[in-house]
């Protein structure tokens, strides 16, 4: 049975501590009038003005040459208005900057270990001789599913009460006479409207949570068993939860991210950011087996397990990269205003470096890295690569996400690293809490044996 240490349990409650003051700080000093906003991000807020301003200045000279003073002075008051709903949308993005902090680990966090529990049931579901050697890993990274569902489901719910405008098509109306009438919502709304949307995000928590425990559970009861019932049954539950994933996945990236940007659409979307989040959750697995491994816990485990770890790494890399290139090459070659709205931001605009770093991180790195074969059966060279992984995905969901929420207000400040320690701590504790729930060699497995013999 593994011990969780109380090394590593100081760990990641000095994480939770050091992010829950970070997470505070980003709240306390957020601007909260459209001065405070100027005071405090005066740089930013002139670079954002500038264009809007310029093009206002000369928009007005022209007025002044070409009709009566009384149309000039109509203009000055209309152009004064617009800055001064500019300024006040500039307070919005910023008053989302502590959200958008939160919210990003918050997801990828939750989409990590519930990708574990998908590669898990992939194992399951092909009978795979090589990993059951690890399976009790699989499922200790699974651990964070119930706290981060429901971490989650807090912050949509918040989002939901307009605690914060995260969600920009939440105050939008379809009534072509109101302020606020957006014509995408005319055909969203039907899907897009507060009441559903919690009504899918519970489903959608209430389908991991329960898949996960009925998984876990009957595992548990191989240990016990005298026959193959249980190993049986779990193989049943493992195809059907695939099934489902396959469908709810979709529509969960569609409402949690996608909709962040409620103008533009991807059908490809919810796969890519599926190759995102499995290749991270695939990199975290290996990262729990190399420490388990080294501390001792895992003795059954080779390096030939650790080189099938880093193929699926180097493998889901490429995957990734793939459906990126193909979301991006259609929409950037077809150029269609409502497509390239998305891209601006993120190829030409504030997160271009993020944009383009992100890219080199995921795909260039583990191509030089984790091409050779010999590499991806040395622990260090795993790490070394998977943290490089984990970090560009990690900037790849902050870039899904923050251009929708803060536009150019986007930092990584104390707010950011707080929020992502905290995460961190929460995760870590989640996961080596529930290794310490079995022993951590599933031993009545059919396939253990062939597992423990695996040679690659």
């Amino acid at each position: 049975m593994y011990t969780f240490s109380s090394r590593l349990k100081t760990f990641a409650f000095a994480l939770i501590i050091l992010g829950a003051i970070g997470i505070a700080i980003g709240f306390f000093t957020t601007p909260q009038t459209v001065d405070e906003y100027k005071a405090k991000y005066a740089d930013t807020h002139a670079t954002a003005t500038n264009h809007a301003v310029s093009s206002e200045e000369h928009s007005t000279n022209t007025e002044v040459h070409s009709v009566a003073n009384e149309h000039g002075s109509a203009n000055e008051h209309g152009a004064n208005n617009d800055h001064a709903k500019h300024d006040e949308h500039l307070l919005m993005q910023a008053q989302n900057r502590p959200w958008t902090a939160l919210y990003i680990p918050a997801i990828f966090f939750l989409l990590v270990s519930l990708c574990a529990l998908v590669f898990y049931a992939i194992q399951r579901a092909s009978t795979a001789g090589w990993s059951p050697v690890l399976f009790r890993v699989m499922e200790g990274v699974t651990g964070y599913i119930v706290p981060g569902s429901i971490i989650v489901l807090i912050l949509l719910i918040i989002s939901s009460m307009h605690g914060n405008h995260l969600f920009a098509w939440m105050y939008t109306s379809i009534d072509p006479t109101a302020e606020n009438y957006d014509y995408a919502m005319e055909t969203k709304d039907w899907w897009l409207n507060i009441p559903f949307f919690l009504t899918r995000s519970v489903i959608y928590v209430l389908l991991w949570i329960g898949f996960r425990h009925f998984i876990i559970k009957t595992s548990r009861a191989e240990d016990k068993a005298t026959d193959l019932k249980p190993y049986k049954k779990n193989f049943t539950l493992s195809v059907v939860f695939l099934i489902v994933f396959l469908v709810f996945e979709l529509f969960l990236a569609f409402d949690w991210l996608m909709s962040i940007d409620h103008h533009w659409f991807s059908q490809l979307y919810p796969f890519y950011v599926f190759a995102s989040m499995f290749v991270s959750a695939i990199t975290v697995i290996a990262f729990v087996t190399i420490y388990l491994r080294a501390k001792g816990f895992l003795p059954k485990v080779t390096d030939s397990h650790i080189h099938d770890l880093g193929k699926y790494m180097f493998a889901f890399s490429i995957f990734w990269t793939y459906l990126w290139f193909a979301q991006f090459m259609l929409q950037w070659y077809a150029n269609i205003p409502e497509e390239t709205a998305y891209l601006v931001p993120r190829l030409l605009g504030e997160y271009q470096g993020l944009f383009i770093g992100m890219l080199i991180m995921n795909f260039v790195f583990p191509i030089l890295i984790l091409m050779n074969s010999d590499y991806k059966k040395v622990p260090w060279f795993i790490v070394m690569a998977g943290l490089v992984i984990l970090a560009g995905h990690y900037i790849d969901i902050f870039v899904l996400v923050s251009p929708g929420t803060v536009g150019s207000n986007w930092h990584f400040g104390i707010p950011e690293i707080g929020a992502l320690l905290f995460f961190l701590g929460l995760f870590i504790y989640a996961v080596f809490s529930a290794l310490t729930k079995a022993p951590l060699h599933a031993e009545k497995n059919p396939f253990m044996k062939e597992s423990e013999i695996f040679h690659y």
